[in-house]
Order: structure tokens, then sequence, then C-alpha cells
């Protein structure tokens, strides 16, 4: 039994109640989940905007790179070159021919870049959670392609449906050199449903996967590889006249602009050249007729496999040139419109 004074001490020590305990926990961890949920959003509505102004830049480039990919094995050359490309539809259509069907890939590049930065930020939260690297620690750019070929898996099944429509819209005729209709996005659309049902959206997929994984592990491994090497010459450069203080502040901040450009037109350029081959074979299945004109769909290796014997190694580049020219202006406006907007206009 307790003696009286040990009885009043004992009164006076408030007792902690269990419940008290139990709610500090989600109190310290909703902050965070706020956070995450946050910069998702930031994610795939700020992506989504770089996308749109990276596509208005890149699609008359992308509109002859399908229509050089797409000439048909059967028969000659239609165009010589890029240069002859786009001189023939600029004399057939007019420079707004260049932009013909870009409705369907605007949606499709707002949701692609969304998608795109959205499977990165998960890609990290998973290296995170595994444990291969401690949170409070950057990750290390071998992670990062890492998460780069991760996002790009994941976005190739949203993004194939989309292509397979603007190629077709692109690209106005059938094999037989014969010139269609102008055709839009819901017109094309009904087409392959009615002949091929939703499984024919995925035509191509095989090389859209080879290219948005492989594509985007190098899109943005090569972003952040150029910055981390822009940013190591940096401090190199402000070392000799800023004292550790001032150098660690300027270190802090985004990289210059003409820099962040520069680290973006690397990413397109590698995205573009490194895969280029399967984004070749992957128009040339999505150009095919639709209907009673298409015969036996090939698939991805006996398309390669015609590719092959028509033209070799040279048939897989036709239009590459053309492809990076355009890939450089227009990355590096996505990753500067993305950064800027989360950096000037934070979500709160």
């Amino acid at each position: 039994m307790a003696s009286a004074p040990q009885a009043r001490l004992e009164a006076q020590v408030p007792a902690i109640s269990p419940i008290t305990v139990a709610n500090t926990t989600p109190q310290t961890m909703e902050p965070k989940a706020k956070a995450r949920v946050t910069e998702a959003f930031e994610d795939v509505v700020y992506g989504s905007i770089a996308g749109v102004v990276g596509k208005y830049i890149e699609y008359p480039f992308d509109t002859v790179k399908v229509r050089l990919q797409s000439q048909p094995d059967h028969l000659p050359l239609k165009y010589t070159g890029p240069l002859d490309c786009f001189r023939q539809s600029i004399r057939a259509d007019g420079v707004l021919g260049l932009y013909r069907g870009i409705s369907a890939p605007l949606v499709g590049a707002a949701i692609e870049n969304g998608s795109l930065f959205l499977w990165e930020r998960v890609g990290r939260e998973l290296i995170y959670m595994s444990g291969f690297t401690p949170r409070h620690e950057n990750l290390s750019l071998s992670a990062l392609w890492l998460t780069g070929a991760f996002s790009g898996a994941f976005t190739s099944f949203v993004l194939t449906p989309i292509e397979l429509v603007k190629c077709k819209i692109q690209v106005p005729e059938t094999e037989a050199g014969v010139v269609k209709t102008q055709l839009k996005p819901l017109a094309v659309i009904k087409e392959v449903y009615r002949h091929e049902g939703l499984r024919g959206f995925w035509h191509g997929q095989l090389g859209t996967l080879i290219r948005e994984a492989g594509g985007c592990a190098a899109w943005f491994g090569s972003k952040e590889t150029t910055s981390k090497l822009l940013r190591d010459w940096n401090q190199i450069r402000w070392a000799a006249h800023m004292t550790p203080v001032e150098l660690e502040k300027k270190l802090a901040d985004p990289l210059p602009l003409w820099q962040q450009a520069v680290a973006g037109a690397s990413a397109g350029m590698s995205y573009n050249f490194l895969f280029f081959p399967a984004d070749t074979v992957k128009s040339r299945m999505q150009t095919s007729p639709i209907g009673a004109a298409a015969g036996q769909k090939k698939t991805f290796g006996m398309e390669a496999r015609a590719l092959w014997n028509q033209a070799g190694i040279k048939g897989f580049y036709r239009g590459c040139g053309v492809t990076v020219l355009r890939s450089a202006p227009s990355s590096a406006f996505i990753f500067m419109v993305y950064d800027g907007l989360k950096k000037h206009f934070p979500v709160q």
C-alpha cells in the first residue's frame, strides 16, 4: 500500500492516455501524405501542360518522320529524304497540312507527359520503399535511369492507341498509294473498332513498349546526368570567387535557363536516337490499311523482316535525322516549362 505522501505525488503526475499516444502518429504522417498527393497532382497537371507546348513545336517534323517511315516496302520510295517530304507535303496540303491530325496528339501529349512524370515519381517512391536508397539521400544516376524505364513501360499502354489514331491521320494513303479523304480522329476510332475491336487499338504495342521503356530511361537519365555534369562544372567555376556559404546557396538554386535547355535537349535526342528502329517498325504497323484492304496483319517481327529485306539497316533509320533535330527544342521546352511551373506555381 502506498503511503500518503507517495499517493499525493502520484496524483500530481498526469496519467498518459493511450488514446493520446495513438493519435500522434497519424497527425505526424498526414502532412507527408498530403505532400505526396500534391506532388503527384503537380506531375500530372504541369507535365500535361509541358507536353502540349512541346507537341506544337515538334508536330510538323513528326508528320514528316511518320511519312518517311511508313513508305510501302513493295513500291518505289515516294520521298527521297526529309526536305523532299517537307516540299511535297507543303505543295500538296500547305503548311497546315503538316499539322493534320494534331488534335489527337495534343490530347496524347498531355496524357503522355503527365503519365511519364507521375510514373517516374512512383518509381522513385518504390526504390525508397524497397530500402535500396535511404529516403534522406538523392537517388543515384543508375536508379534514375531505372525509374525512367519504369515510367515509359507503364505509359506505353496509354500511348499506343493515341499514336495509332495519329499515324493513320498523318499518312492518308492506302498501300496502293491512293489518296484518301482527310480523316478525323473520331472516324478513325470508329473504323478501327468496327474492323478490329478494342484489341486493334493496341496494334504496335511491342514497338511502343520498347521505344518508351528504353527511350524514357534515356530521357530522364540523360537529363539528370547532364544536369549533374553542369552542376559540377558550375561548382568548379563559382568556387573561385564565392564563400562556402554563398556557394552552397547558389548550388541549391535551379540551373540557369540555358543549362536547363541543354539538359532537356540532350534528353530528347537520346530518347529518339537510341530506340528509333523500334519506332519505325511501330509506325509501319500502325499505318497499315484497315478492313478489307488490310489482308493479314503483320506482327512486329514480320514487319521488321520486311523492312530489312527492302532497305537493310538504313530503312530502320528513315526520318531519324529530322526526328532527333526536332526533339532537341521540344524536350528542352518540356523540361523548362515543367520545372518552371513547379517552381513558380507550387500547389499549396
